[in-house]
């Protein structure tokens, strides 16, 4: 794979996370994660519909008037949605059940809009497709660490199976809205810190110059002013 296309896949893992960095998909994240299971079939719905919908959005860009873009974007995705709503009560009724109206409101859901607009209504289809992947696992994984803590904590269980019975009584406001809150803002605090750029130090040195000058894109002084302080010393 090339390195532009592992580039759009990881870059939604962590550095554009949609929940944690983008702040995108926040009412799912938090509604849905009392379950490891529950949290992962809204990632793997919302993927397929990212996929799906960054596909037909590109490979129709140049034909859909500016004008009606946003409601021709929202019935592409609506209609994949309805998709993968019906696979998901035929095969996953148990699922459907747990998920509840956050499946079918994958359709407004700012993440899959934002993508359209922002990326695949501006991309060729191959690109648009592996950022609909990057963005799908950034999101998935988002939803599943929340998930595995909140049902490992909440309920002492992890994908319905015991845990903690033996050592520990489940602490149930890890599976209500504000042990919700709580671990969405100590998993933000935790990427936060992991995708922290490191500190850019002002200044150039006489040896190196102006061009490899980390500050050289956005200093405001001129070329040939910047040039003069850095042979000065």
């Amino acid at each position: 794979m090339a390195k532009g296309s592992k580039k759009e896949i990881i870059k939604g893992i962590l550095k554009e996370n949609p929940v944690f960095r983008l702040v995108l998909g926040t009412c799912p994240a938090l509604a849905v994660t009392t379950s490891a299971i529950s949290a992962l079939g809204m990632g793997a719905a919302a993927t397929v519909v990212l996929i799906c919908s960054n596909f037909v959005i590109s490979a129709c860009r140049k034909i859909i008037p500016d004008k009606v873009r946003i409601p021709a974007y929202i019935t592409i995705i609506a209609g994949f949605v309805s998709v993968v709503q019906l696979l998901v009560k035929a095969f996953a009724p148990a699922l459907d059940q747990s998920l509840g109206i956050y499946l079918p409101l994958i359709t407004v859901n700012c993440i899959i809009l934002g993508r359209a607009e922002a990326f695949a209504g501006k991309n060729a289809i191959f690109p648009s497709i592996l950022d609909g992947l990057g963005m799908g696992i950034g999101f998935t994984a988002s939803l599943f660490a929340m998930g595995c803590i909140r049902e490992f904590f909440g309920a002492g269980t992890l994908f319905g199976f015991p845990i903690t019975n033996m050592f520990m009584d489940p602490i149930i406001i890890f599976i209500l809205p504000p042990g919700g809150f709580f671990v969405y803002g100590l998993l933000v605090a935790v990427v936060n810190k992991l995708t922290k750029d490191k500190k850019v130090q002002a200044g150039c040195s006489s040896l190196d110059g102006c061009g490899a000058c980390p500050m050289g894109s956005s200093c405001s002084k001129s070329v040939q002013e910047e040039g003069d302080n850095c042979a000065n010393g």
